[in-house]
């Protein structure tokens, strides 16, 4: 059975920093694209960073020179860092991941999500 199990989320100061993870277990094949999706109250959830297996790496705009996404392969893990945050990145962040599983299908998985709150 994949899981996604995140951790990281808090709450800091505007101009603060948070170092979120997401390691995917159970028995997998391969993945194919990993990262992070967010949904702040009254909004729909928005992609804010994935990187893919063949190393390319997707930001959404207002995340862009603020957030770093890297991946440690060993430990099928994604990490998100995110620096310089605004009461507006005040979301629950969702670890996403297309994987293929030991079965051999591939899958959508979805985290159980992390709130993170940009407040002074």
């Amino acid at each position: 059975q994949v899981q996604l199990v995140e951790s990281g989320g808090g709450l800091v100061q505007p101009g603060g920093s948070l170092r979120l993870s997401c390691a995917a277990t159970g028995i997998i094949n391969r993945i194919n694209r990993m990262g992070w999706y967010r949904q702040a109250p009254g909004k729909q959830r928005e992609l804010v960073s994935t990187i893919h297996n063949i190393g390319i790496i997707n930001y959404l705009d207002s995340v862009k020179g603020r957030f770093t996404i890297a991946r440690d392969n060993a430990k099928n893990t994604v990490y998100l860092q995110m620096n310089s945050l605004k009461p507006e990145d005040t979301a629950i962040y969702y670890c996403y991941g297309n994987l293929i599983s030991g079965s051999g299908r591939s899958s959508d998985y979805w985290g159980q999500g992390t709130q993170v709150t940009v407040s002074s």
